[in-house]
Parts: C-alpha cells; structure tokens; sequence
C-alpha cells in the first residue's frame, strides 16, 4: 500500500506526467473551443452569402422587366446559396407596402357614428396586424424582401451542448419599387355594427 503512495507521489513530482494530466483536463475545454468557433465561422460564411444573394435579388426585383418573373429571382438566389450550402432550405416572403413607414404597422380600429371601422390598407376585407400586400407590388411601392434559410450546423459542436443541430439564418433587403408605372395604390373602410 505505501509503494502505492510512493509511486503517485513521484508521478507528481515528474513534470511530464503533469503535462499529461494538465492537457487532460485542459484538452477538451480547448477543443469544443475550438469547434464552436470553426462552426461559428461557417455560419458568418453561410449568413453573408445568403446576404449577398439577397440583396442582389432585391435590387434586380425593383426594375420594372423583373416585376412579374420574381419566381426566376428567387431561383437565382436559391442557386447561389445551395452552390455553397447544398443540404440548405430556403423559403421566401414579399410583402409590399406603400411607404417605408407602413412597414410592420397593423391596420387600425377607430370607431365612427357608433361603428368599429378601419382603413383596410391592403385590400383584403379583414383587419390585418400588417397593413403589407402579399407579393411585389406595383410601381413605387416599398418590398420587404425576407429570405430564411435552414441548414444543419457542421461539426457536431452544438449536440454536445445539447442544442439543435438545424439552425436557421434570415437575410431582408427593403427597397422601393421603380416609377415604372402608376402607382395603384388604394384603400377603402370597413365598418361593422
């Protein structure tokens, strides 16, 4: 039993045994470090090509001879994201609104002779939380362009600390449409008793 002790104690006395056993406890630390920061990086790479695609679209979506095909701007952005991130999933939204005020304000209720009315701001009959038209709009209308992007992380990193492996980025562009037409915009009230 003493040699035992003897044996430990000169094993902490030899500074390659502490060496060893400093970078086993140290070791792992450094290398999850190590990980998250290579599956960070990726994720900056992946958010600013998804940017740079988008914001490519937007402004190509803005000219008059791309308001109707936005289908083939989507495409376009969709290839240059999955050139890079093949396993990637990307969905889209536009929605058109009259001015870059208008973005992300609801229609609002006001009453008037005793009925509850509202402006309906884009057309549809219902009061809405978003006063935006679904699509690209007419001439001079500002777009919210939103792309979201799912794709699964790298290196197993983020299992480890018990998160999802499937992360989800998003790149928006908001521009005005051209004044290539007149601009169509129109609004009615809506009253009900």
């Amino acid at each position: 039993m003493m040699r035992r002790f003897a044996s430990i104690r000169r094993l902490g006395r030899n500074e390659r045994a502490n060496v060893v056993i400093e970078f086993a406890l140290a070791g792992p630390f450094f290398l999850l470090l190590i990980m998250a920061l290579f599956d960070y990086s990726w994720q900056v790479y992946a958010n600013q090509v998804l940017q740079g695609a988008v914001a490519n679209a937007a402004r190509d979506a803005t000219l008059e001879g791309n308001a109707g095909n936005q289908t083939a701007l989507d495409n376009l952005v969709k290839k240059q994201v999955l050139n890079v991130f093949s396993d990637s999933t990307l969905t889209f939204t536009r929605k058109a609104y009259e001015s870059f005020d208008k973005i992300g304000d609801p229609e609002v209720e006001v009453v008037l002779n005793g009925k509850t009315c509202f402006e309906d701001l884009n057309n549809n009959g219902t009061l809405d939380d978003d006063v935006g038209t679904d699509g690209n709009g007419g001439a001079e209308d500002v777009v919210l362009y939103v792309v979201k992007m799912k794709f699964d992380r790298v290196l197993p990193v983020w299992k480890m600390l018990d998160q999802p492996q499937e992360t989800t980025l998003t790149a928006t562009a908001v521009l005005r449409n051209q004044p290539y037409g007149a601009n169509t915009a129109t609004s009615a009230w809506v009253c009900r008793d």
